[in-house]
This record gives structure tokens, sequence and C-alpha cells, in this order.
């Protein structure tokens, strides 16, 4: 179905998803990793259960790091002793519910986060492993959004570590078991994310021996980039696997053998292909000689991280469904809210639409729709669609509700997306 069949059976605006697009994805990134590696996806980059259950059946394992998360992994088929439950701030409540949900492994950010997942792995009488997430004393050049090497929130620093070894060391509920390091994310370039990899590497075997723990799994983190909202296929990272090989045989000798396992974390590359957003155009007007195209959709289904400017806005060849060949120039992208803060380009070039036209912002299947306010103005989220093989095989709509509020001695916290 192309996008007006779509947006007439089910609705505009709309988010489809491809999981042939995410099975590709897929194969191509362990492609690029050393064989044998642990792939986890990041149910940040887009929770949708039918994703999340054809990662999950492909055998990647879940990376969460909220109850809802964690809810949605459980559901899509994970075993509970398979996922990774990180975050900085992860409360009391969280972990007795983890742990209540037979979790087993978590990345602990600090003295008192290995202190408070111990005590709390001991009252549940459940043993439990940890990664140390360090913060490196250095970033990788290179780096755009960075998630460590400076001051940072993600990560004890490792100064603070090699310096009082024994505040990491865990206890015989909550076992140490190796070293979680992610220096960046979307990254492009196989040179850069090599760099990063082998500057976690050499810190996780460096922090590993101080504590004195013969490491069984060394996170590496991830990063791998994806163009968005743009045109553009996936970037091909094949070439990272033979050196990331060998430099895996020198600083972690017997990984090949399984006496250390070596994780990464993906969550973006697996699945920004696979999803569009299709949308209808509203108006288009002409104030001050500059043309706008208004769109049924705006921030509050793509434009979250936009909003704060840490993605790209939407491209000047992402939008015709049916090309033209006619152009507006110096033309603004917005949406229907009643702010001029949404938008989703400025004086840009872009398809020559009239009213009632489909159109297409490829490459948004990460960080898209639970990226964005969806909350603002109280608009309806748009229909999520998922496809495989060309048929419609799931079609929902996120619900957001309002609930009376739980006392404060509940330990198991509920999330507000339905």
């Amino acid at each position: 179905m192309n996008a007006r069949e779509l947006l007439g059976e089910y609705g505009s605006p709309a988010y489809v998803y491809d999981l042939g697009e995410v099975r590709t994805s897929l194969e191509m990134l362990r492609g690029a990793l050393p064989r044998g590696s642990v792939v986890y996806y990041s149910l940040k980059a887009n929770p949708h259960p039918a994703l999340v259950r054809e990662l999950v059946r492909l055998g990647c394992r879940a990376e969460v790091c909220s109850p809802g998360e964690l809810a949605t992994s459980l559901s899509a088929g994970a075993q509970p002793g398979d996922v990774l439950y990180t975050g900085p701030g992860k409360s009391r409540a969280e972990v007795r519910n983890a742990l209540s949900r037979g979790v087993t492994h978590f990345s602990v950010d600090s003295a008192d986060d290995v202190a408070k997942v111990a005590e709390l792995a001991e009252e549940a009488g459940v043993r439990v492993d940890l990664l140390l997430r360090i913060n490196p004393d250095r970033p990788v050049p290179g780096l755009g959004l960075t998630m460590c090497g400076g001051p940072s929130q993600f990560g004890a620093d490792a100064a603070t570590v090699l310096g009082d070894p024994q505040a990491f060391r865990g206890t015989p509920w909550a076992r140490v078991t190796g070293c979680h390091v992610y220096m960046g994310t979307n990254i492009t370039e196989t040179e850069t994310l090599l760099a990063t990899f082998r500057t976690a590497l050499e810190l996780a075997v460096e922090v590993c021996a101080a504590v004195g723990v013969e490491p069984e799994i060394v996170d590496l983190g991830g990063g791998f980039g994806h163009p968005f909202a743009h045109p553009g296929p996936r970037h091909d990272f094949a070439a990272l696997r033979e050196p990331l090989e060998a430099l895996l045989d020198e600083r972690l000798p017997g990984w090949r053998q399984g006496r250390t396992k070596v994780a990464f974390e993906s969550g973006r590359y697996l699945v920004a292909a696979s999803g569009s957003l299709l949308a209808t155009v509203e108006d288009v007007k002409t104030s001050k000689d500059r043309p706008f195209v208004v769109l049924d959709t705006g921030i509050h289904h793509l434009g979250g991280m936009s909003g704060l400017r840490r993605v790209p806005s939407v491209a000047a060849g992402a939008l015709a469904e049916e090309e033209t060949g006619e152009t507006l120039d110096r033309a603004t992208l917005v949406g229907p809210l009643c702010t001029p803060l949404d938008y989703l380009a400025r004086e840009t070039e872009l398809p020559a639409v009239r009213r009632g036209d489909a159109v297409r912002i490829p490459n948004v299947g990460a960080y898209g729709l639970t990226a964005s306010l969806v909350a603002f103005l109280s608009r309806d989220p748009p229909v999520e669609i998922v496809v495989d093989g060309g048929e419609v095989v799931d079609a929902t709509r996120l619900c957001i509700a309002r609930h009376a509020a739980e006392r404060r001695h509940s330990h198991s916290p509920r999330s507000i997306f339905a």
C-alpha cells in the first residue's frame, strides 16, 4: 500500500514500520561486529512492541532503563535473565520491580548505585550481576553527542574507581562481572567507532584488574549512526569487524573461546530505516513572500529531540511522495500546533506540494514518536502501522492515560504509556 492508501485506510498522520528493514539492519550490524557478539536492543530508540518482538525473536537481548521498557521487553518475549537494566537514576522502587520480574543484570553508575542494588538484591534474596559503567577521563575526538569523557551523569569516573576500587567490588549478593563503557552516539565514521571501542576496551580491562574481577562480559556500548528524517541508506560498518577482532585478540585473550563475552548496544541503527512518518498537507500559504507548508503532524509527533537541536530537521528531499520536479524555495515546514516552535524545517527548499497531498518523512523509526512532545496540546498520537512483506500485520495507537495517583508504599511503578 502506498502512503495515500494507508492514510485513507487508517487516518492521517501515521507512522509505518517495516519489519523487513529491521531484519536487514540487524544482519548488517552483526556482519560488522566480532563473531559471537552479544547484541542488545536499546528500547529507548523505539519501544513499539512489534519491533521489540521481532528483534528478540532474532536473538537480540533487551537493554532497558524504565519499568515501562522492562514490561514491554518481557511482553515481547525477552527472557528476564537476558535483560540489562541501565540508567543513572534507578530508584529503589524501580530496582525492586526489576528484581521481582526476574532481572538479574544491572549496569551501575556509582559506588552508591552498587550499594543500593546490592542491598535490594539481598533484601529480595536474589543474586545479581553488575556491570560497572565507567566514565573515561578523556573523550574520543570526533564525537557528536558524547555520553561521557567529561563531567557526566553516566558512569563512575575512571579515576574514582581506580582510586578506590574497594567501593566498587560488590557483595556476595551483587557480583561485579565486567564493565560497561558507552562513549558517544550517532557516529558514522568507522574509524571513530573503532577509536571509541579501543578506549572502552582498554579502560574496561584496567578497571576489572583494579577491582579484582576476571571479566565475564565487557559491554563496549554502541553509537552506530544512521540518517534521521533525511533520505539515505544505512551506513555499512563491515570494515569494523577485522580491526576490532584484532584489538580483542590483543586486549582480551580468550574472547574467541567465550571466556569473556563482548556486548554491543544499538537502537538507532536497528530501527531507523524501518520507520516513515506519513502525513497530509493541510495548507500551503505565503507570508511576507515566504512559503509555508502546514502539515497535520509536527513536533508532538516528530521533534522532541529536534526541538532540543540534538537531531537534524527534516531534509528537503524527504517529503515528496510523488515527484513533480517543482520546488518551493526558502520554505518553512510547520505543524498544526499553536506555537511558533512547531516547525520541522526553516527556510529550505521543499517539493511543490498542494493541500491534500500525502507526504512521507523517511528514516524516523528511531527517536520518532516516543521521543517527541506527545502530550503537548492534548492532540492524539498518530496511528502506528507495522508492515511485513508489503502486508499490514499490526495497527495500534499509543494512549497516554491519567490515573489516580498510587500511594508511595507501592513497590511496582506503573507506566503511563498503555
